[in-house]
């Protein structure tokens, strides 16, 4: 769990190719088949030193191999339009919740935990934590605002939330040894958040403080109300983005069901163009095909709202065989695509190509 430094990706888009069907009656208008066409993503931290002519060169090898979106991690106008020349859209990818840049501006905008400790002195897990409160109205401002001005940028096609969530109160199993942390249960130093702003609209929503709950953590209410707390502040940045008549996607955990329980997170009722659920089964112990169980899910309870696009981390794969099983398993349970973390090597891309090209 550092800064990302793992993750590289891709992502966008949607549109279909039509098929005409063939009959032997001339004079009957027969249906046209409409066949999706993957869209497929990879995250990249644009490189400032990098030549016109290589940017050129590696933006193209990156769309003759399927990818038709990329989440870039910071600024480049030179990159950004880069990508799109070559037919790739690019989009903007922002950490949400988790910033640190208001830390001695604004510490009382972050979150507290329900022992009462703020992580803007006191972290969880790792220093970098740092998470903002979403019941304050200033916070959404702020989160809306600092879109908007990225979204006026020409040259950036979209928005991708990442971190857009509460802190974890469970981590996925693998990183329990990590940290020497055993989460069997909701642990109140990870329990977040528990300010006065929630507290104080939970009661006025509720009718009770959470601080007189003898069992928050087992509290359906208090559930609800961090859940729609996310809901809310994401539909206000998705409304940004429908302004500016750009894309707007998110990072998400696995499936609806562990993003809710270990981070408070209701993603299928997020007002997105697309989803890009972090489905990296070695976090939880779990063999590649359960790739496929949690894109089932996922798209089970999307209902169709918008497309999914399964998010493996290369690292949780032994060798590419075994990255081409965990592609063919998110594609037969329903994902419009892939997106990759890590090191997307020439052989990966290959197999991503074979795999998704229809």
């Amino acid at each position: 769990m550092n800064k990302r430094q793992f993750l590289k990706a891709g992502l966008l888009a949607g549109v279909a190719s039509q098929l005409p069907l063939l009959s032997n009656a001339a004079t009957v208008n027969t249906p046209v088949a409409k066949k999706k066409v993957k869209k497929n993503w990879i995250w990249i931290n644009p490189n400032l030193k990098d030549a016109d002519e290589d940017l050129k060169v590696n933006y193209a090898a990156y769309k003759a191999k399927g990818i038709t979106g990329i989440f870039f991690e910071n600024d480049s106008e030179r990159h950004f339009r880069a990508a799109k020349a070559a037919g790739i859209e690019a989009h903007r990818w922002i950490w949400t919740f988790n910033r640190a840049e208001l830390l001695t501006t604004h510490p009382e905008w972050y979150s507290k935990n329900r022992n009462g400790d703020s992580c803007a002195d006191k972290p969880p897990y790792v220093t970098y934590y740092r998470w903002l409160c979403p019941s304050r109205p200033e916070v959404q401002d702020y989160l809306t605002s600092t879109v908007d001005k990225i979204l006026s940028l020409d040259y950036v096609d979209g928005i991708h939330l990442d971190y857009v969530r509460y802190c974890d109160v469970v981590l996925p199993v693998n990183l329990w040894d990590k940290y020497k942390i055993e989460q069997t249960r909701e642990l109140p130093e990870y329990d977040y958040c528990y300010c006065e702003v929630c507290r104080a609209k939970f009661k006025e929503q509720y009718g009770q403080d959470v601080k007189a709950i003898q069992y928050p953590d087992a509290s359906l209410s208090w559930r609800l109300f961090r859940y729609g707390n996310i809901i809310r502040v994401v539909n206000s940045i998705s409304a940004i983005a429908k302004q500016h008549k750009k894309a707007i996607t998110a990072a998400v955990f696995p499936t609806p069901e562990v993003a809710r329980r270990n981070v408070r997170q209701d993603w299928t009722n997020f007002h997105l163009d697309g989803v890009c659920p972090m489905i990296y089964h070695g976090f939880y112990k779990e063999g590649v095909s359960w790739i496929g169980d949690a894109v089932a899910e996922g798209v089970h309870f999307l209902d169709g709202k918008f497309p999914l696009y399964a998010g493996l981390y290369i690292s949780d794969f032994k060798n590419d065989e075994e990255v081409r099983a965990g592609i063919q398993y998110a594609l037969k349970n329903g994902a419009a695509g892939i997106s990759f973390f890590g090191r997307v090597t020439p052989s990966i891309l290959d197999i991503l190509h074979e795999e998704t090209k229809g």
